[in-house]
């Protein structure tokens, strides 16, 4: 098992299999009365969030709290960040406070990278600009194989702002290491050139949602991330809905088998309808509940599953 876990190119598909796996076991602690292991007791985790979060942060601390390990969380808001206190002095002191492993947040890409020279112990990366969020790829690859059966052969169309997603970075690289066929859909605004080639050969692009639908066996949408947005890059929220919101018309043009997913937080009535969000199909709350068994492997496998 790998040291760190910044990006999802850094798991073979060995690797993210055993990852896969172990989260399956996880996932039955979920429905024990007591829902605690022992595998962590007085290991340290720390939280370190200088970007707001709402479920990578309480899903991570879920994680660590349920394999009994002791959990530190950091806001940049309130510490001494906001007195000037550079990333490497917080590591600085993390470390020497004894922190096993540190889950970062950040809104530079390439942090977790920086940080993971600093400290002794384990970086897990939980999203980096708009660079990578690997453990979310990992959650959503978990949430197909549990839905489907299967990751090799599937076809995943992402649908949406790929241009600032870190989840679409992270899921490109990890699917396509584990057989599935990815299409990235979107408005040629938003997709950045050459993104495919440049991060998994194979990968197909398209500007035409419509096209797509038929043939996939998910569709992952993204939201659209307008605080990172300094221009224009589509005309209005009507039109970015008109051509690439996936409402109930557009959902019933899909194979009756494929799924509906998305990351969180949904834009509802932009990139996604409340129909839709809403329906059997969709995979939303599962993917919240996976997120933590899927985060819980992965704190088990860097931190106990290989040094015990």
């Amino acid at each position: 098992m790998i040291k760190h876990l910044l990006s999802g190119g850094d798991l073979d598909a060995d690797t993210a299999t055993e990852i896969l796996d172990t989260a399956a076991e996880m996932a039955t602690v979920a429905g024990r009365e007591i829902k605690k292991l022992p595998a962590l007791r007085g290991r340290t985790v720390v939280n370190l969030f200088y970007e707001d979060s709402t479920r990578t942060r309480i899903s991570f601390e879920a994680a660590a709290k349920r394999l009994s390990a002791d959990v530190i969380n950091f806001s940049a808001k309130g510490s001494s960040v906001t007195k000037g206190e550079s990333l490497k002095d917080t590591a600085l002191t993390l470390q020497a406070m004894g922190a096993d492993a540190v889950v970062i947040r950040h809104p530079a890409s390439g942090a977790p990278h920086r940080l993971a020279n600093w400290v002794d112990g384990s970086v897990v990366n939980a999203g980096d600009g708009t660079h990578e969020h690997p453990t979310q790829a990992l959650l959503d690859a978990y949430t197909m194989r549990a839905r489907l059966g299967r990751l090799a052969g599937l076809s995943v169309a992402v649908v949406g702002d790929v241009l600032h997603s870190r989840v679409a970075r992270s899921n490109v690289l990890l699917l396509s290491t584990l057989g599935a066929k990815v299409t990235l859909v979107g408005p040629p605004t938003l997709i950045p050139v050459d993104i495919a080639g440049a991060l998994a050969p194979g990968t197909d692009v398209s500007y035409d949602l419509d096209s797509v639908l038929p043939n996939v066996d998910v569709v992952m949408m993204l939201r659209v991330q307008r605080e990172r947005m300094n221009d224009s890059y589509f005309p209005s929220a009507r039109e970015y809905a008109r051509r690439y919101g996936l409402d109930g018309p557009r959902m019933r043009r899909l194979p009756e088998h494929a799924i509906v997913m998305h990351p969180g937080p949904m834009n509802r009535g932009m990139e996604i309808t409340p129909e839709v969000a809403d329906s059997p199909r969709s995979t939303i709350v599962e993917q919240v509940t996976n997120g933590v068994s899927v985060r819980m492997a992965v704190l088990y496998l860097l931190l106990g599953g290989n040094n015990r």
